[in-house]
């Protein structure tokens, strides 16, 4: 069985990650599932109620993102394609991601907007804990990227874009 594929879209809270997702998703030849962690937090999967940016005490969100992290790993290994969203809060979250997926074919987005910008999708969605997406501004120090692209651009011609720039990549080896 073939190994599925991921495009890793990373970047701060209100960066237009899901935007993307969804376009990316309707411009690409090929089927490709979306996969969040909030996904699974909305669905109750998370064992607290409320979004906490660390909890040291009880480790809840350590062992929920290391699942998270290698459920990206097993899905793509059951040969599925997919599309990841998320923010890599961490080194050692991105150096765990390389780990994982280093055996895969990942095509690495950074998706950016200008700070004003994401600020004002912050407040306009209401559902995010304002000061939230600045802080997350440190995911781009962790990552590396195969492109890097700003959502402040028409969502349509980025997907296209990223179209092109993925049909047209060196991929790796395949397993």
């Amino acid at each position: 069985m073939d190994t599925g594929r991921i495009i890793f879209l990373n970047g701060t809270s209100s960066s237009g990650k899901t935007t993307l997702a969804t376009a990316l998703r309707e411009a690409l030849d090929a089927p490709f599932c979306f996969y969040a962690s909030d996904q699974l937090a909305d669905a109750g999967f998370r064992t607290i109620k409320r979004r906490v940016r660390h909890d040291p005490a009880s480790g809840e969100r350590q062992r929920f993102f290391d699942g998270f992290h290698r459920s990206i790993a097993a899905f793509a290994q059951a040969g599925n394609d997919l599309i990841v969203e998320h923010i890599i809060e961490e080194q050692s979250w991105a150096d765990q991601l390389n780990i994982l997926l280093g055996d895969l074919d990942v095509f690495r987005i950074g998706v950016h907007a200008p700070i004003e910008e994401i600020e004002r999708r912050e407040r306009d969605r209401g559902n995010r804990q304002i000061g939230e997406a600045r802080y997350h501004l440190k995911t781009h120090g962790f990552c590396t990227y195969d492109l890097e692209v700003d959502t402040s651009e028409p969502i349509g011609q980025l997907a296209e874009r990223i179209v092109q720039a993925w049909t047209h990549r060196r991929a790796p080896n395949r397993p």
